[in-house]
């Protein structure tokens, strides 16, 4: 190994960022899935040895702020049952409860070890469309617990001394509807933790494995001192708002009460709404992901997103409510959707305390699509998509139309690439004119997306905003609400609920609208 050599904090610490990048790129590049491959719907970390995050890729945030709370839980985890990580382990995850986020995305991590001395860990998640479950997608609208969304995979060694666990993958993948397309991803996944594992060693061998974990403490602390110096231009106080999910015809309370002060943000969600027998139930991983989400966006400057700027949030989620529900409660939509109520209720009280940074509400919810079924000549196809809306109106500028909003990151399905590998036909996709909400500063508008199937399907809907509108600010109109239609062969419609199931025949057509965002300021 090289001698040490003195260096900034900063160099290392950008190495390990682009490290974390390139596993990304590793794992899209080498995926099976154009959930992954075309979507990026995946995500990558680093750890140091106690699980603290040191640097993460530009990803999925409702991922990358779980990871704090899954690898420590995972941590904790491996320490009770006695079960230890040597060079060339990888643990494999899917247990919501654990990860932190939903049975969809499987979570890897593998220790780094630098002569028999663990220096940290790498990690990433990817979310996988089918898990098992009765429904294709495994996000299971029906779902009155986690035993009917899908497989629940506890932390197991996928691989054991750089020797893949072939006994384990196989119970996994004879539990998935896709097994060809998720050991692709899979593998996929574990090559990406082999790339930042051996691009950590790099950085030891040029830099010495003391002054790397030196600088991997050095930018936390300058994280936190930087996100708490960016904090300090915050008015004091607390803050109060409150938002819906749908469930039914009920509309279920969020309430947020966000505290700034000198020690950084606090977040309490006391008098939020029990967990339900629905799949609406968000993890606290996702509630924290959210938070600290909103917190990482208003403070816009550039800081480094890792365990420095974490450790000035704090949140409270009341036990056995809709954002840190006790087990079995169902938890796939929670990921998906009620972390993006949770994002619009801290931006809403935050509005309160920086009005001219938080924009209105953008379209408030990620509208999962989620159809498959048996193919005519044997084996089984799923497909899944969210599809994104507008962005809210906001301080000098109009929203954004047809984008991915707050707590997901990822790009579309192109057309081509679903219709050559789905039984798919598509029939149309453009903006939805005029959702956005009116004011001085226009709400973007919303997606139109629709397509036919050619065989016999199930389709799944997980969405929001159907019922409840994104909001405006400060007299900015509220932003179109979402729909989802059925055109039937014979010419009938049917609307659907945000949250359903329904059998499609072939030639039938589903058409998506998905909400635009509120208005900002009223006037013109």
């Amino acid at each position: 190994m090289a001698d040490m050599v003195v260096v900034s904090w900063e160099l290392v610490f950008r190495a390990s960022v682009f490290i974390a990048e390139e596993m990304g790129v590793a794992l899209r590049r080498s995926a099976f899935s154009p959930n992954i491959r075309e979507r990026m719907d995946h995500s990558c970390a680093i750890t140091d040895p106690d699980g603290n995050i040191v640097a993460q890729a530009e990803h999925i945030p409702v991922h990358l702020g779980s990871f704090r709370v899954g690898v420590k839980n995972l941590l904790n985890w491996l320490s009770r049952e006695g079960v230890e990580l040597g060079p060339g382990d990888a643990v494999l995850l899917n247990d919501p409860y654990i990860s932190g986020t939903h049975l969809n995305d499987v979570m890897v991590m593998e220790p780094i070890y630098v002569d028999n001395r663990l220096i940290g860990y790498v990690v990433n998640k990817a979310h996988h469309v089918d898990v098992g479950g009765p429904v294709p997608g495994s996000i299971n609208p029906g779902a009155r617990t986690i035993y009917e969304e899908g497989l629940i995979i506890p932390p197991v060694k996928a691989v054991t001394k750089n020797g893949l666990q072939r006994d384990i993958i196989n119970m996994i993948l004879s539990n998935f509807k896709t097994p060809e397309m998720a050991i692709g991803d899979l593998t996929a996944q574990l090559a990406a933790n082999r790339v930042g594992v051996a691009r950590v060693r790099e950085l030891v061998e040029r830099y010495g494995v003391n002054e790397v974990l030196n600088t991997w403490r050095e930018g936390i602390e300058y994280g936190r001192k930087l996100a708490l110096v960016e904090i300090s231009r915050w008015p004091r106080g607390v803050y109060e708002a409150i938002d819906y999910m749908e469930l039914d015809d009920e509309l279920l309370p969020i309430k947020a009460s966000v505290e700034v002060s000198e020690d950084g943000v606090k977040a309490d969600f006391t008098g939020t709404h029990g967990q339900v027998e629905a799949p609406i139930n968000a993890v606290y991983g996702v509630t924290f992901s959210a938070v600290s989400f909103v917190i990482r966006s208003l403070i816009g400057s550039d800081i480094p997103t890792n365990e420095g700027f974490y450790g000035i949030i704090s949140v409270v989620a009341p036990e056995g409510t809709l954002v840190n529900p006790r087990r079995p409660a169902p938890v796939s939509g929670g990921n998906v959707e009620t972390t993006q109520r949770i994002a619009d209720v801290v931006f809403k009280a935050l509005a309160k305390a920086l009005p001219d940074r938080v924009p209105a509400a953008g379209s408030g919810t990620m509208m999962n699509v989620m159809i498959g079924g048996p193919l005519p000549n044997g084996g089984y196809w799923a497909y899944y998509e969210t599809i994104g809306g507008g962005t809210g109106g906001r301080p000098g500028k109009p929203g954004v139309s047809g984008v991915h909003v707050n707590m997901t990151n990822t790009l579309n399905t192109p057309i081509e690439i679903a219709e050559r590998q789905y039984p798919l036909l598509f029939t149309g996709y453009g903006i939805r004119e005029d959702s956005g909400g009116d004011g001085l500063y226009r709400g973007g508008d919303g997606i139109i997306r629709s397509f036919k199937v050619l065989t016999r399907a199930r389709l799944s809907i997980m969405a929001e905003r159907f019922r409840t509108r994104p909001w405006g600010l400060w007299g900015g109109g509220d932003g179109a609400p979402g729909e989802v239609i059925i055109k039937r062969g014979d010419g009938s419609m049917i609307k659907l609920p945000s949250k359903t199931v329904i059998d499609l025949e072939p030639g039938d057509e589903v058409i998506i609208e998905t909400p635009g965002g509120g208005g900002y300021g009223s006037g013109k």
